[in-house]
Order: structure tokens, then C-alpha cells, then sequence
């Protein structure tokens, strides 16, 4: 139950096939044991040792793969990070993990380099796609043949995964996987969804917890996989009909994307039965319209980066319901709660609380926080939601303002606090309003400071220079004052409807 056995089971009981397909690059199952035991010698001489994380930040590529296997052989954590990220985002997180190394691209360096300004110690730099400099190491270079060097003593409850998600307060919080939190959820999504052997896309980002998870289920199903570094339509409707793919999974966003896309049609897709949709709401008219234009179903689940990150989906078998999520994955329970951690009546709605062997242990370095979600051997999730008698979950809303917009976790007060930062804003609350393509789009509502002449362009910038480019809010809507209650709260169920309403006109 540890993720270095991912990959040696895989040889073992499939043998040596075409694993990983990467624009024009082909790499067997073999081919990328023997980079990934390399890697492990090579940090291992870098002084990289059991315990230690190393940061991994680059877009999708085999490098990646390779990256996280190299480093679970060491006996160190990977620490996987969105390239999208910004400077200062990375620094936080290069700071709180006290990252060994950092692996990453040319396309990423700059900003990486960038983050490690003022670090007392800095990490080891190794890219995968440039030669080896004064600046960092190429992966390749780092890489040695030693079969004496290699070692592994990692154990099932060890951290596999330190994975950073964003905060409703201050900083992102590092939650904690184990060996076999993640190896658990891969073994019983495959299970659950009894996936076949085939080949697969692999469009979500491998630094997400759910690409993470797709990924290790590749493994233990024989599956192959085409690796995109960014989701593109025409490439993945051209991978579709070259390697007759069956099913693959994606957000929301993406299944926009291709029932939106004029040319479709112009693709041989008739291989293709069925899409997962996890990461944010999928509405159901969204739904529909894949199925129709596609004649392939639409398997929609729940998870979160805490519970490793699967917790319901859909599968072959058992009756689709639009507007839910589907069912508990063998190996996890659920149950809905009210306030008092008291279990509520079925149909009603209160707070989702989650229990298994993919539950994270808690908060890197964060005791308060781990607290406040893992309580009685339950996780939190601090989603509302109810269960119906058939046992299927429906998502209600999000008890802490969360945005999901693409797929991506988008926390309002992050921006919150930068946007109240500018010299000219008086206020400011960011909500998420629903938006077809994208499941939610991130308005924020601005009170100017008297006599300013701020403009939404110029606000905009200003978010950019200080946030990623996800997280920059699409709109600004200034307004005279922010809807509050007899406390002073700001009523974000009233502001929604104000900023849906002015952004639509």
C-alpha cells in the first residue's frame, strides 16, 4: 500500500506496454521504472533523504510521473504545485514545506527563482527541459545508475503527499496524504468504477488531487494514458479517435469546452462511453448536452483534496441522477450532520462528514486547523449536503463561500485582502457567480473611497500583479455600499444576486 507499489505491481502483472504518450514521445511502463529508480539515486546523492519534500511545479509531462515515483522511492514527500501560481504564492509554500529541491520547467523557472528570493537555504533546482547550468540541474543529468544506491523503507502511514490547497483565511493550509490514504482511494475508484484497461486522457493537472488520484489508477488498471500540458479541444478530440478512447475525466469547464467546440463533429468519437466530472458543480443542462452530443454518459462525483481525494461518483451500472453526485466509493462512509454533530433526518441538509482509510491525518504544521476538521475520526468537509434514500449525495452549497471556477478552489478572501489593499477601495467582498463554461466566475463588489475615480481595468491590473491569474477577479462592480445584516455582516446570498444581475445586464 505504498505508491512506489503502484508501478512495480503494474510490470508485474501487465508486463511491458506503451504506459505514457506525450506529443511525440512514447514511454513504456519499464522505460519509466527505471527514470523513476534513477531519479531516486540521483536525489539521493543530492542529499535528499526520507522525510524530506521536494516541490514539483510544472505543466503536465512525463517528467512529472517520473517525478513523483523518483521521489516516493527516496522515502521523501512530493509537494505538488500549480505552475499558475504566482511568486509570492510559491514562496509561502517553498517557505512552509522547507522544500529539499525543486522540480520544475523552463516555462516555470523564472517564477520559481523569483520565490526563492530571501530564503535563508535554498532548495537544490532541477528543470526537465533545458541542459544543465550555473542556475539549476536538468533531470536527466541528475539521474544515476546505481542499483546499490537505491533504497526503500517507507511505510503505508508515512506522508506521500504534502498538497497545498488555498485558506478561507491567510495562507494556503498543506493537508497531509499518506501512502495509504492515496492508495486506498486509487484501489477503490477503480473498484468502484470498474475501470477497464484502455487508454486514457490525462487533461487534468497532475499537481491537483484529482489528476493525482486518475493517475494512480492507471496503474492498477493496465491503463495508458496521453499526457496535454493544458487542456485543448482539438487535441483532445484528435486523441479520442487515434487511441479510441473509452472514458477519461475532466471538470466541468472542459466538458463546456467540447460541446461548445463547432468542429467536433469532424472527429471520430463514436469510441467513447463515458467522462467523469468532479472538482465543481456540473449543471445539468451541461450534462444533457454532452450526452446528446456525444452518446456518452456523464459520471459525476464529489471529493476533496482531504479525503484524498474521491468520496462519491457515479458508475456503469447504477442509475445516473442529474444534480447529484453520486454514491460512497467502497471503503468510505458519509453522513450528513447538523451543527451539534448530530446525524440529521434523510432529505435534510447539514453538514457533510467523511470517514475511511482516505482521510488525510491532518495539516502540515497547522495543529489549530487539523483540529477544526478531524473530529471523532471524521473529516469535516464543510460542504452542505443531503442524501437521499437511495444513498446518493447532492451537493447543497458551500459552507464557506468557497468559488470553484474551472475546476480550481477559489477562496474569496484571499483576493478579499489584496483588493482592500489599493490605495482607492473603501471595501470589498468577492463572490462567485454561476457561469456556463467556467461553473462559477469570480466578481468582486467594490466600495470606492470618496472622490476616487478607480476603474475596472485599472483594478483588474492591480489584481494581477499581486494574484495568479485564476484567482484575478473576471469582474468589478462598484456599488454605492455592501448589503449587511444587524451585526454588520456583509449578506453574500444578497450580494450574489446584485453582481449576477449586473454583470448579466
Amino acid at each position: 500500500m505504498k505508491l512506489k507499489d503502484l508501478l512495480e505491481t503494474n510490470i508485474d502483472q501487465f508486463g511491458e506496454y506503451p504506459f505514457l504518450y506525450f506529443k511525440e514521445k512514447t514511454f513504456t511502463n519499464v522505460q519509466t521504472k527505471e527514470y523513476a529508480d534513477e531519479l531516486a539515486n540521483g536525489l539521493k546523492k543530492l542529499g535528499v533523504e526520507k522525510g524530506d519534500r521536494v516541490m514539483v511545479c510544472m505543466p503536465n509531462c512525463p517528467e512529472v510521473l517520473i517525478a513523483y515515483q523518483g521521489i516516493t522511492r527516496t522515502g521523501a514527500i512530493i509537494v505538488p504545485v500549480m505552475f499558475t501560481l504566482h511568486p509570492k504564492e510559491l514562496h509561502y509554500i517553498v517557505l512552509n514545506s522547507g522544500a529539499k529541491a525543486v522540480i520544475t520547467s523552463s516555462y516555470v523557472l523564472p517564477n520559481v527563482e523569483k520565490s526563492l528570493e530571501g530564503l535563508p537555504v535554498k532548495p537544490e533546482l532541477i528543470v526537465a527541459d533545458q541542459p544543465t547550468n550555473e542556475k539549476a540541474k536538468n533531470i536527466y543529468d541528475v539521474m544515476v545508475q546505481d542499483d546499490n544506491l537505491y533504497y526503500d523503507d517507507v511505510q503505508p502511514e508515512d506522508t506521500a503527499v504534502i498538497l497545498y490547497t488555498s485558506g478561507t483565511t491567510g495562507n494556503p493550509k498543506g493537508v497531509i496524504l499518506t501512502h495509504k490514504n492515496l492508495y486506498s482511494n486509487a484501489e477503490n475508484s477503480a473498484k468502484h468504477n470498474e475501470t477497464e484497461r484502455g487508454t486514457t486522457l490525462g487533461v487534468l493537472p497532475l499537481a491537483h488531487v484529482y489528476g493525482l488520484t486518475v493517475s494512480n489508477v492507471l496503474y492498477l488498471t493496465g491503463s495508458s494514458i496521453v499526457v496535454f500540458p493544458n487542456f485543448d479541444v482539438k487535441e483532445v478530440l484528435n486523441a479520442i479517435e487515434k487511441h479510441k478512447v473509452k472514458s477519461f475525466s475532466g471538470v466541468p469547464a472542459m466538458i463546456y469546452a467540447l460541446v461548445s467546440y463547432p468542429e467536433a463533429d469532424h472527429y471520430d468519437t463514436s469510441s467513447l462511453e463515458s467522462i467523469g466530472s468532479g472538482s465543481a458543480p456540473l449543471p445539468v443542462a451541461l450534462l444533457y448536452a454532452f450526452e446528446k452530443k456525444f452518446g456518452a454518459k456523464v459520471f459525476e462525483g464529489y471529493g476533496l483534496s482531504e479525503a484524498a481525494p474521491v468520496v462519491t461518483a457515479h458508475r456503469k451500472g447504477i442509475e445516473i441522477k442529474p444534480g447529484s453526485v453520486g454514491i460512497p466509493i467502497p471503503g468510505v462512509e458519509v453522513k450528513i450532520v447538523d451543527e451539534n454533530g448530530v446525524e440529521v433526518p434523510c432529505g435534510e441538509v447539514g453538514e457533510l462528514i467523511v470517514r475511511g482509510d482516505n482521510v488525510t491525518p491532518g495539516y502540515y504544521q497547522n495543529e489549530e486547523e487539523s483540529r477544526k476538521v478531524l473530529k471523532d475520526g471524521w473529516l469535516c468537509t464543510g460542504d452542505m449536503a443531503r442524501q437521499d434514500d437511495d444513498g446518493y449525495l447532492y451537493i447543497v452549497d458551500r459552507k464557506k463561500d468557497l468559488i470553484i471556477r474551472g475546476g480550481f478552489n477559489l477562496y474569496p478572501r484571499d483576493v478579499e485582502e489584496i483588493i482592500n489593499g489599493h490605495e482607492q477601495v473603501a471595501e470589498a467582498a468577492v463572490v462567485g457567480i454561476p457561469d456556463e463554461r467556467m461553473g462559477e466566475e469570480m466578481v468582486a463588489c467594490v466600495v470606492k473611497k470618496a472622490g476616487s475615480e478607480l476603474t475596472e481595468e485599472e483594478l483588474i491590473r492591480f489584481c494581477q500583479d499581486h494574484l495568479a491569474k485564476n484567482k484575478t477577479p473576471r469582474r468589478i462592480v462598484f456599488l454605492d455600499s455592501l448589503p449587511r445584516n444587524g451585526v454588520g455582516k456583509i449578506l453574500k446570498t444578497h450580494l450574489r444576486k446584485t453582481a449576477a444581475d449586473i454583470v448579466v445586464r
